[in-house]
């Protein structure tokens, strides 16, 4: 029981940590929006793809090995077609209730903004078992592993907002709907303390859904909105590969600072924990 309190709050921590740094974008005054979120979406963009690439996708296949890589790979895809249809129906039910966006193109990635809610949240949900397992392995380790997994989602929840300020949301509804989705972080800490051994060979397809959700934002809604804008002022276009190129190292090197410092720890342990006959003088 313990145990499961200090996944509770950590896992809350985690969330109103990240949410609360990556939310005080939204202090800037209305009147910067205009200038500051065609930024925003670039630093998205590289983030986004830099979790998947280096962090979501990764971890599935060193989760489930090598023999797993095809039926991995081929959830991706499934989920990224999935996605393409679920935007379908958001777009069809907008034009159907008088909002469509071949009419109104304030309101064209509002799609985008429902999207990144449901892949934010499916990536807090996993972040949410790795805590818990870490907690369940170790208590020293799930505090480590907590830091890590906040500092890991400061940058992404900075482009996430960005993108639902875009998606036509106010500021109160983007950082209510940024904070449930993070909750989901609670949750899957919460269920994967009862059952992770249940869980356990699920998680390589959820993180591969995540992945695809992202993906998806950042290639079908994103990248071409970064098009259009480069259309209209030539000189965005090395703003735009800067901000993307900064944020995708970025990420990297939070996440490469974090694995070290795991890694780091995670010999110490084994140090200290060495019988004493089996150590070397």
């Amino acid at each position: 029981m313990i145990t499961l309190i200090w996944i509770i709050i950590f896992t809350l921590i985690g969330s109103l940590v990240s949410v609360g740094a990556a939310g005080l974008f939204l202090l800037i005054p209305n009147r910067y929006h205009p200038r500051i979120l065609p930024h925003g979406l670039s630093f998205a963009v590289g983030a986004l793809l830099s979790v998947v690439f280096l962090d979501l996708l990764p971890d599935a296949l060193r989760t489930a090995g090598g023999k797993h890589t095809q039926s991995l790979l081929a959830t991706v895809l499934v989920g990224i077609i999935g996605f393409f249809l679920l935007e379908k129906f958001l777009l069809w039910r907008h034009c159907h209730a008088g909002d469509c966006i071949a009419h109104n193109k304030g309101r064209s990635h509002r799609s985008a903004g429902a999207l990144i809610i449901l892949g934010d949240a499916i990536h807090n949900f996993v972040d949410g078992i790795l805590i818990a397992a870490a907690f369940l392995t170790d208590t020293h380790l799930g505090i480590i592993t907590s830091i890590a997994v906040t500092a890991h989602e400061i940058p992404q929840e900075i482009g996430d907002f960005a993108i639902l300020i875009e998606s036509g949301y106010s500021r109160a509804k983007a950082l209510s709907y940024n904070l449930m989705s993070s909750l989901s972080t609670l949750v899957g800490g919460v269920i994967a303390y009862f059952s992770l051994e249940h869980l356990h060979e699920m998680l390589p397809y959820i993180l591969a859904l995540a992945a695809s959700s992202f993906l998806y934002v950042a290639v079908a809604d994103l990248i071409p909105s970064l098009h259009q804008r480069t259309a209209i002022v030539k000189q965005s276009a090395f703003q735009q590969i800067g901000l993307i190129t900064f944020s995708i190292f970025l990420v990297y090197w939070i996440h490469g600072q974090a694995e070290a410092f795991h890694n780091r720890q995670g010999a110490v342990e084994i140090r200290t924990t060495q019988p004493l006959e089996s150590r070397p003088v």
